[in-house]
């Protein structure tokens, strides 16, 4: 069973039958994707429009605008809802690791500095290698904990150059 939670508090919950249960009672429901890409929405009685505003498969959320009114959703499959019951919900998180060389190469320049928060995508470093410039980009959101090199020198293959926390 899928569960369903609507802004961090409402659950619903989903079972493979596409039964969606509020409160422990089925809810009456039906939907159908209208040509522009919105659903029309009918439940218990009451008809809504919908729009998937973002999808974030690695969170697992959907954000979605129902009758001008956003709602942030989060997906708790069966596997998910285990880990949150043996209390290890967050066990599968991404773990934040060091940015490391790849390949040798000379370090043009440090775009961070000690304490930064950094968000995923964010660059945090340019290194040469193979007359390339390479812009290392944050794999996840963290802080920048300390710099292991300076600008305009040589690192080998696997050297930690940023540690991160």
């Amino acid at each position: 069973m899928i569960k369903a939670i609507v802004n961090g508090k409402a659950s619903f919950t989903v079972n493979k039958e596409e039964q969606v249960i509020s409160n422990d009672q089925p809810v009456d429901w039906s939907a159908v994707q209208l040509p522009g890409g919105d659903y029309s929405v009918i439940m218990d009685g009451y008809s809504y429009q919908a729009q998937v505003l973002k999808v974030d498969r690695e969170a697992k959320t959907v954000l979605l605008q129902i009758n001008q009114q956003q709602y942030e959703v989060t997906i708790e499959e069966p596997i998910d809802q285990l880990l949150a019951a043996m209390g290890i919900k967050d066990a599968m998180a991404r773990k934040v690791n060091d940015i490391k060389a790849p390949m040798p190469g000379l370090v043009l320049k440090v775009l961070v500095t000690p304490g930064q928060a950094i968000s995923k995508g964010d660059p945090v470093l340019i290194l040469e290698a193979m007359k390339m410039e390479n812009v290392f980009k944050a794999a996840s959101d963290a802080v920048v904990k300390e710099i292991k090199v300076a600008e305009r020198t040589a690192v080998e293959k696997g050297e930690v150059l940023i540690v991160l926390e």
